[in-house]
């Protein structure tokens, strides 16, 4: 039970980094674009890292000591990428915070309010795989669950902008901006609840093995299709540069002090 809720407890940090984004987007200085493409850039680094490095590793190493073939793994990771991607499709372009310029693009107030509901609406969808993720992390081993809550929260701050910056125009609230830039990200532990709930009495090395492939990537699409090309779309391309490799980086030195 004690794992149980330290993974709930994990995850719902992870989610709640939104608030961090909500608060940076309220403050009186707004984010430049330097710091949005190299905060994203970041973003992206830790992600790929730890997916490519920790994640998936350990996934194949799982179904190693099972019946399944190697190649069960790799399916497993394009089949994350194939259901991250099904969910993004899902999302209209308009509504969607993933694709660059939709934010900067409402001109009114009306259609900042909208955007900005829209944009939670959307993270709500999009963070159910994440949130499941952190918490299968935290599940397993805490050297594993670490970077992974780490990628997740650092991928999650400028979400959070993402959702406050159009509502703190159109309403001119800052507590209603960071309000709903806060309860976007409770969609994570939702989604750790319900993957507790249906898959719990199912997991084992199986499970396991396909469920790390399968969330290396997820991460890896997320930071290919969204960080990075949102990142590029500031036209700072190289502060999106150096936040990839000082992600990488830092993902890199947190996996060896906990090694």
């Amino acid at each position: 039970m004690s794992q149980v809720l330290f993974a709930f407890a994990l995850t719902a940090l992870a989610g709640l980094s939104t608030a961090i984004g909500g608060a940076i987007a309220v403050s009186k200085r707004n984010p430049g674009p330097a710091f949005m493409a190299s905060s994203l850039g970041l973003s992206a680094g830790v992600m790929l890292y730890v997916s490519f490095m920790e994640i998936l590793p350990e996934g194949i190493n799982k179904l190693d000591s099972t019946s399944l073939p190697g190649w069960a793994g790799v399916a497993a990771f394009f089949g994350g990428i194939g259901l991250i991607a099904v969910i993004d499709r899902l999302v209209p372009a308009e509504i969607n915070p993933h694709e660059p310029g939709t934010t900067e693009d409402a001109a009114r107030r009306k259609r900042l309010m909208k955007t900005g509901l829209f944009t939670a609406g959307a993270l709500t969808l999009h963070n159910f795989p994440e949130g499941f993720a952190t918490f299968l992390a935290g599940m397993e081993d805490f050297e594993i669950a670490l970077p992974v809550a780490v990628a997740i929260a650092i991928h999650n701050i400028p979400e959070g902008i993402a959702v406050a910056v159009p509502l703190r125009e159109a309403t001119g609230s800052r507590r209603i901006a960071f309000r709903w830039a806060a309860l976007s990200g409770l969609a994570e532990p939702l989604g750790a609840l319900v993957g507790f709930m249906l898959l719990m009495p199912l997991l084992g090395p199986v499970t396991m093995g396909l469920s790390f492939a399968a969330i290396a990537g997820i991460m890896v699409f997320i930071s290919l299709d969204e960080l990075l090309p949102t990142a590029e779309a500031t036209g700072e391309h190289h502060h999106a540069i150096y936040g990839l490799i000082a992600g990488m980086a830092v993902m890199a030195l947190s996996l060896q002090l906990f090694a």
